[in-house]
């Protein structure tokens, strides 16, 4: 009994998160009205001011922490990069684990 209702939370829990996964961004490799497509220096960027953009974000409907006319795996990589270097990326936790010994 102790197993099927674990099964049955593992199952709910995996279809919520695949409820909450993003579709296609229809947009991808679209050309932007300036006639560019952000590739991974772009993303880089956004992903360095994305704290301030979310920010700002939540007061105006013009600004948006990311492009959505980008040219994919590049940009993404370059968002997520920027936003490691901002938010730590982990190597705080293991700077902390060499100071205690």
């Amino acid at each position: 009994m102790k197993t099927a209702f674990i099964l049955v939370c593992v199952v709910l829990m995996f279809a919520a998160l695949a409820g909450c996964a993003p579709g296609p961004n229809e947009l991808l490799n679209s050309r932007a009205p300036n006639g560019s497509a952000a590739g991974f220096w772009m993303g880089l960027w956004n992903g360095l001011i994305a704290p301030i953009t979310f920010v700002i974000s939540l007061f105006t409907r013009n600004v948006q922490m990311y492009e959505v006319h980008n040219n994919g795996g590049w940009y993404n990589f370059g968002f997520l990069l920027g936003m490691a270097v901002v938010l730590g990326g982990g190597g705080g936790g293991a700077a902390s684990r060499r100071s205690r010994k």
